[in-house]
Formats: structure tokens, C-alpha cells, sequence
């Protein structure tokens, strides 16, 4: 018998004609993640993965971050087809489990394999009684599920799952540019943008000497949270000061954080642009904030026309924080360093801007010579998920 990873891709067996292109991709993510030295092969049904003795635990715990797999599991790959000789296999791989109920589960690939699938279950079963005493079959909670799988040329033999992911490929749906701020939301944004296949870039605004170090290392940090996700991650640093302090000296203080927001996804449309990115992410959620009631989501969105994606729209707070716990960037997101959009917030921030007061408080700006200026000093730091001198573009 050969030991492997047999991969089950659940939700993308829906892609029919287009299920090449999604495997492809889950073949390319998964060895970026292990590195080229494991043997990796599949089909429109599973995808597997050889084993050797030292690198089960390691395939394994990298699997648990890539999106595209429905659940996996340990198998047994027996080259034969004769039932005579899977029974036996069988009982060897099941000789050393302690267990008091079981059940056998056949599936036949290939319909024309002469035994059917409950009568393949019976003559296991049988042979299993034979040689263990003591022991039941329960169809609902059995202890030992026996999953076997009769193919064209061989046969398949695996027992408890683990659950995947789910979700797309990196890489399948383009890119997009994350809105990367310190809080809480925009990584749990990233994070579910990631799980359709968004491949993602991230933009940062900093306005030293207002924001710290510190903040700007807390997103570095964040990034590299969900670079386990995206396989590596780019993060485009951005300058906000000059702009900000444009704002705050000639707009009327409760719009400040409206005509802030524009200026963000101006810059944003831009370097997504730039990127080859099909859309803007964000962690907006209706009404957590002023600028983030539907009235305000329309007159900032106002300024850019490309798709902007909010996964998190309509969730409440308990949900996306269980969502950031379970990422692992809750910690982070707490820690106490003020990101741009919460130094000079006013006491009392417009819930209901209109379009023609924003045109009109942007009208006192240059912002167009300070946009530009922003964007060609942005600082690039790209932050990989894995030791490589390669980035995860290459495979794109």
C-alpha cells in the first residue's frame, strides 16, 4: 500500500467545464505552500498528495491555510481492484485501532466494476467479523468509518477527515487592494475576500510624526496574518500626512472624515489600478461608524469607479471579531496604536453628507498634486508567507 493526502474540493466540483482552471491553480497554490518537493498529482474528482516519512505533519498543517479544499485525509492507495485482496489490506490497516462500532462506505468511480456498492460493504463487513471479535456495525455514530473508493485502476482506503477551508483558490478571481487599517475589520475583510479567490494586495495610510512605529508594525503584523492565507502579500505604505492636515485645516471639521475617506479611495483606485487589481476591499460595516452609513458609504464611494467589496457589511460585531479570534489577528488589531482614521476624529462626524458639500469643502484642495505626490513616495514592502525569492505572482 502507498500512504497520501487524498483532497476532496467540495464547492468547486460545481465549475464543470471552467474545474480545470480552479484545480490548476489549488495544484499551484499548494505546492507554493509546500515548495516543489512533493509530488502532487490529481484528476476532476481528488487531488493527492505523496508521502514520505518526515513530511506528513508538515503537509498537513499547511493544508489547514489554503483555500480550494473541501476536507482531507490520510488514504491508502491499493493497486488492485479485487475485493479478496482490499479486504485483506484492510484488516492490516485496521488491526492496531481500538474501536467498538464501525461502518463501511463504498463508492465505485468507475460504474462498470461488477460488485455494487452495499453488496462491496457486506463482503468487508464480513471479512471484518471474521477476524474481530466484540464488535458492531452502527450506521449513524459508527467509532471507525471506512471510506473506500474503487477507481478505473486502483482502490482508495481512508478513515477520519479534516475539515478544509473551503472556499476558491487564491488567484482564481484576480486581484484586489485591501483598505488596511489597525482595527479589527479590514483583516477579517481580507481574510473572506481571500476565501473567493481574490488574491490581494493591502494599502496602508500613516501620517507620522501622528501615527506611531508602532502602528505601522501592528499592520505589517496583519498583513502577514493573512499572508498565510494569500500565500505572500505586497503593502503598499502610504504618506497621508500632507493630505490629512490639508483637510483639517480647510474643511468644516464634521466632514473631515467624509472628504478623508474620499481622499483614501481615490488613492486606493489608483494603486489598484496601477497593480492590475479588479477591485477595492474594505472592512466597512453598515453603520459601526458615521462614515459608514449607507448615505455616507454613497458619497464617498462617489469618487472612484471601481467595484468596491465590503465582506463584511452586513455583519455584526461579535461575528467579526469570532472571525478575527479564529484568524489569530484579534490580539493584534487590540493593541492601543491609533491608526490616521481615528487621530482627528471630530466630536461630532456628519452621518448624512451630502455630494454637493463634499465637492464643494474639496474645491479649497490641491489634492490632485498631493495624491500624485502620496502615490510616487509610497513605500513597498512585501511580506511572503514561506522562505522563497520567488512571489506567489509567478504563478499567476
Amino acid at each position: 500500500m502507498e500512504k497520501l493526502i487524498m483532497i476532496k474540493y467540495g464547492e468547486l466540483n460545481t465549475k464543470k467545464a471552467n474545474i480545470n482552471l480552479f484545480l490548476t491553480q489549488l495544484k499551484k497554490n499548494i505546492l507554493f505552500t509546500l515548495g516543489d518537493n512533493n509530488n502532487l498529482y490529481f484528476d476532476k474528482g481528488r487531488m493527492f498528495i505523496e508521502l514520505n516519512e518526515n513530511n506528513e505533519e508538515e503537509i498537513i498543517n499547511s493544508l489547514h491555510h489554503v483555500f480550494g479544499i473541501h476536507e482531507y485525509f490520510i488514504a491508502y492507495k491499493i493497486n488492485t481492484r479485487d475485493e479478496k485482496e482490499i479486504c485483506k489490506n484492510i484488516l492490516d490497516l485496521i488491526k492496531d485501532k481500538s474501536f467498538k462500532t464501525f461502518k463501511v462506505n463504498t463508492k465505485r468511480s468507475d460504474k462498470k466494476y461488477p460488485i455494487k456498492s452495499m453488496d462491496f460493504n457486506k463482503i468487508v463487513a464480513t471479512s471484518i467479523f471474521k477476524e474481530i471479535d466484540d464488535i458492531k456495525v452502527d450506521i449513524h455514530k459508527p467509532e471507525l468509518l471506512i471510506n473506500i473508493e474503487i477507481r478505473s485502476d486502483n482502490t482508495y482506503v481512508y478513515f477520519n477527515s479534516e475539515k478544509g477551508l473551503g472556499g476558491y483558490p487564491v488567484g482564481v478571481a484576480g486581484k484586489g487592494v485591501l483598505m488596511l487599517s489597525g482595527g479589527i475589520d479590514s483583516p477579517v475583510a481580507g481574510y473572506l475576500a481571500i476565501k473567493r479567490g481574490v488574491k490581494l494586495e493591502c494599502v496602508y495610510f500613516e501620517s507620522p510624526p501622528h501615527t506611531s512605529i508602532e502602528a505601522k508594525n501592528k499592520v505589517l503584523k496583519l498583513a502577514k496574518k493573512l499572508a498565510i492565507y494569500n500565500n505572500d502579500i505586497k503593502v503598499h505604505i502610504v504618506n497621508f500626512t500632507d493630505i490629512q492636515m490639508a483637510i483639517y485645516k480647510n474643511c468644516p471639521h464634521e466632514y473631515l472624515i467624509t472628504i478623508m475617506r474620499r481622499m483614501m479611495y481615490r488613492i486606493t483606485e489608483i494603486i489598484a489600478r496601477n497593480n492590475n487589481a479588479k477591485i477595492i476591499v474594505n472592512g466597512e460595516s453598515i453603520g459601526q461608524v458615521a462614515s459608514q452609513t449607507l448615505t455616507s458609504m454613497n458619497v464617498i464611494n462617489e469618487v472612484v469607479k471601481i467595484p468596491v467589496i465590503r465582506p463584511v457589511a452586513c455583519f455584526d460585531k461579535l461575528e467579526i471579531i469570532d472571525i478575527a479570534k479564529k484568524i489569530d489577528t484579534y490580539e493584534t488589531s487590540i493593541l492601543p496604536y491609533e491608526d490616521c482614521c481615528t487621530i482627528f476624529v471630530p466630536e461630532h462626524p456628519i452621518i448624512n453628507p451630502t455630494f454637493e458639500n463634499a465637492r464643494k469643502y474639496e474645491e479649497v484642495l490641491d489634492y490632485e498634486e498631493m495624491i500624485y505626490n502620496a502615490i510616487h513616495n509610497q513605500e513597498i514592502i512585501w511580506i511572503r508567507s514561506k522562505e522563497s525569492n520567488n512571489t506567489f505572482e509567478d504563478l499567476l
